[in-house]
């Protein structure tokens, strides 16, 4: 029987997935995943996408049983934080960065519960520089909030796969360092949703990690 991969997080998993079908990628980086696995591997792995653009943590938490205990995935990387702290900064309705760690927390425990035999991978956030991020006369600091806040919710992601003994993808370095090769809107048009150089990027550190757990 096929082992099956979970895909859980916000927009930049989401990335235009089909709703109405079970099996609908996408065209990001969980697409990607399953193109270069799938061929590698054929058969070995059943792959579903549950993203959902504009979640924040507890929004992943809400859907939790529908979602992900419900699937009982053998694999499952869950990739949230960025809107925790977007949507602060857009509309007041963002998940501060203590409550961002207590819901976290709350999850994992929760599937670790239900899902005992589910290996996880965490994905920490990060933002870069770019035309919705950069500062504007309206709000001046606006990319110094978007880097603090982010790289506290990446921090807190960071901490949790300590806590909980799950491996780690840190996107920060690796968006960094894309960015001495070319600049940041090579990577991702408005500094947190990647191209599709920058899902290459992401898809390549997933395999990466998910060959030493697998």
């Amino acid at each position: 029987m096929a082992k099956r991969i979970l895909f859980q997080g916000d927009s930049i998993t989401d990335c235009g997935r089909p709703r109405d079908k079970f099996y609908g990628m996408g065209d990001g980086y969980a697409n990607l995943v399953k193109a270069s696995l799938g061929t590698d591997c054929p058969g070995e792995y059943e792959f579903i996408n549950r993203g959902i653009s504009g979640n924040r943590i507890v929004d992943l938490y809400a859907r939790i049983k529908i979602d992900f205990i419900n699937l009982k995935p053998d694999y499952a990387s869950i990739y949230i934080g960025v809107n925790d702290t977007w949507h602060e900064i857009g509309s007041q309705n963002g998940v501060e960065t203590e409550k961002f760690e207590k819901i976290y927390c709350m999850l994992i425990d929760e599937i670790k519960a239900a899902c005992p035999d589910t290996k996880l991978i965490i994905i920490a956030p990060y933002v870069l520089e770019a035309a919705s991020t950069r500062n504007t006369e309206e709000m001046p600091d606006r990319f110094e909030r978007f880097k603090t806040d982010v790289a506290e919710k990446a921090a807190v992601s960071k901490k949790i796969a300590e806590k909980y003994n799950l491996p780690l993808i840190e996107l920060q370095p690796a968006f960094d360092e894309a960015c001495k090769k070319a600049p940041a809107e090579y990577w991702t048009g408005d500094g947190v949703h990647p191209t599709a150089c920058g899902h290459e990027i992401i898809k390549r550190l997933w395999i990466e990690t998910f060959n030493k757990i697998k």
